[in-house]
């Protein structure tokens, strides 16, 4: 399988290494486009794949093209793309707000899959949501679904709208938990640490309290509550989050995600 990625930033590169680690794909099928003379520089220097600074005929030979660039500059690349396509590539898009309606219209093709993936893709622990055009065939969508399951997991959606609600869920999620972990750290200075030990504190704390959701067979209330004695210091902070709402201000920040997201994919 021959692949071309359209924007070698972290997300482009995450799917790029993936693909590599798992063999999915040889280095010489790998073709990577960058315009950034740095960023091109430094992918020759790694050796991840064919390294070009422009669209070119070389992009029709490929099975696959991922769409990795910013949206604001797909408007930018659209044509290039359309005058080198083959009728049966399969797109795959990772710009974030473009409906596929508007990607089909772009480039003229109509076998065009979306994917929302998150940060955590770069290290293979990932959550992507994905979904396509009713043009893709059954045989296509598995050979995608395997490779962005190189980066973690996938979960596919018949209703291309709710991506705007991954975007907002998985695709900003990293941003809300180091935000949390941020005010933890902050909350063990105030109390005396150093930035240090407090960040150590706060993130095996954050590490094993994953694991324990990850494996243990009770209820997220019945974890909290394992913690949580009656009269003790996790109901003192705890009642503390109630009383200033914490949990209707996060799931209302989400929605805005949410909100925002469908804003862009309408343009």
């Amino acid at each position: 399988m021959k692949i071309a990625i359209i924007g070698c930033g972290n997300m482009g590169m995450a799917f790029a290494k993936s693909f590599l680690q798992y063999d999915l794909v040889k280095k010489d099928d790998l073709l990577l486009i960058e315009k950034s003379a740095d960023r091109s520089q430094a992918l020759k220097s790694e050796k991840a794949g064919i390294v070009v600074d422009t669209i070119g005929p070389h992009v029709g030979e490929a099975d696959l093209i991922i769409l990795s660039v910013k949206p604001q500059d797909f408007n930018s690349v659209h044509e290039a793309l359309r005058d080198v396509m083959r009728p049966t590539q399969v797109v795959l898009s990772i710009m974030a707000g473009i409906p596929i309606a508007q990607i089909q219209e772009k480039l003229g093709h109509p076998l065009v899959i979306r994917a929302m993936p998150n940060t955590p893709a770069m290290l293979g622990m990932g959550i992507t949501g994905f979904t396509a055009a009713k043009e893709v065939d059954l045989t296509n969508l598995r050979r995608v679904e395997n490779l962005i399951n190189a980066t973690g997991r996938s979960i596919f959606l018949e209703d291309e709208s709710m991506l705007d609600a991954v975007t907002a869920l998985s695709g900003s999620g990293p941003a809300y938990f180091y935000y949390v972990v941020k005010a933890m750290i902050d909350a063990g200075k105030q109390m005396g640490f150093d930035d240090a030990v407090s960040a150590l504190l706060v993130k095996q704390t954050m590490l094993g309290a994953y694991h324990l959701i990850n494996t243990s067979d009770k209820s997220l209330d019945e974890l909290i509550k394992a913690v949580a004695s009656k009269g003790g210091t996790t109901e003192a902070a705890l009642r503390e989050f109630e009383n200033g709402c914490l949990s209707d201000t996060l799931v209302a920040g989400i929605k805005a995600a949410q909100i925002r997201s469908t804003e862009l994919s309408k343009g």
